[in-house]
């Protein structure tokens, strides 16, 4: 019987438990880490940061919006699965890896076309090798999505994905309100910036089509909601009608009761990007899905204590899962 999550207490709360962790834990990524650069079909790339051990099953790591391999929950992990008998590899959305990739287009929460390429190239490498895949936030939403959209051909042998924005339309109705308004305006401020950024790369390496795209959806200054962002931004470069038509299709809830892979999906009520309405009820879940929702914990927080010292319940919590599921 695994540990339910306990807030520490001088971290007790939404918000303490999200900012903690995202702003102040320290955590560098292991010292063996090693990148790849992946050639994607449409003469793209993605970069993927390996701590490898090619004698251990392989755990692919799939971050947040507006994150990366460096993000502190990937680089804890990434310290932390190896003593747990597992060997990692994160996935850096396009654009997200410290280098602007070459086209328009980026990622979004229902693009599963990037972890579909990474887990087929990895079964090509490894045919026989044991493979499970995490995700955060955006990220998983993205592998609960695939995970449903492949059924049984997705070829893990577990999965696990934590503060999941289940239902995209309800956390940016969400994150318009109260002290949620922070988060949105930091991350709509990130957004924009790496628009304009990526406007300029494409100029400089001579893609003037690719940032003509970007120059076309005008001036995003003035954003300010999600709902705006996707409708202007994610939409227009990535084939939706519009902003909830992008919500529609692509938030992960629909696609739970699909899923064939064990799956754990952490949620916590408390979660300040979200609302309790966007957790599922027990008849939409597949019988791979194992649920646990925890009164506290906020968004990717769940920081615990140990001694008096912070303590990161997410890796033992998702490391106890992986070993339970490994094939005998």
């Amino acid at each position: 019987m695994h540990n339910a999550f306990r807030p520490a207490w001088w971290l007790n709360g939404p918000h303490l438990q999200t900012i903690y962790p995202a702003l102040l834990r320290r955590t560098a990524p292991p010292a063996a880490i090693r990148r790849e650069r992946l050639a994607t079909p449409d003469g793209d790339f993605l970069d993927i940061d390996w701590c490898e051990d090619a004698t251990k099953p392989l755990v692919i790591l799939l971050h947040g919006l507006a994150g990366s391999s460096r993000s502190g929950y990937i680089a804890g992990l990434q310290r932390s699965l190896p003593s747990q008998g597992f060997a990692s590899v994160a996935l850096n959305f396009r654009g997200c890896s410290g280098e602007m990739n070459r086209l328009a287009r980026c990622y979004h929460s229902g693009e599963t076309e990037d972890i579909g390429f990474l887990q087929r190239e990895l079964r090509r490498r490894f045919p026989q090798r044991p493979l499970a895949a995490i995700g955060f936030s955006l990220g998983g939403n993205v592998l609960l999505k695939w995970l449903g959209e492949q059924g049984a051909d997705a070829d893990l042998f577990a999965a696990a994905a934590v503060s999941v924005p289940l239902v995209l339309s309800e956390c940016a109705d969400k994150l318009d309100r109260g002290f949620s308004r922070i988060y949105r305006d930091y991350l709509l401020r990130e957004l924009k910036q790496y628009m304009q950024i990526k406007q300029r790369h494409l100029s400089a390496i001579g893609r003037d089509d690719q940032a003509e795209l970007i120059r076309q959806l005008g001036d995003l200054r003035p954003i300010r909601s999600f709902w705006q962002y996707d409708g202007r931004v994610v939409a227009r470069l990535h084939g939706f009608a519009d902003a909830a038509d992008y919500y529609r299709r692509s938030s992960s809830r629909q696609f739970l009761q699909h899923i064939r892979v064990p799956t754990l999906l952490l949620q916590a009520k408390d979660d300040p990007f979200m609302t309790e309405r966007v957790l599922p009820s027990p008849a939409e879940l597949s019988a791979a899905v194992h649920l646990e929702i925890s009164n506290g914990g906020g968004h990717v927080g769940f920081v615990g204590a140990s001694g008096g010292r912070p303590a990161y319940w997410l890796e033992a919590r998702i490391g106890e899962f992986l070993q339970a599921q490994l094939p005998t």
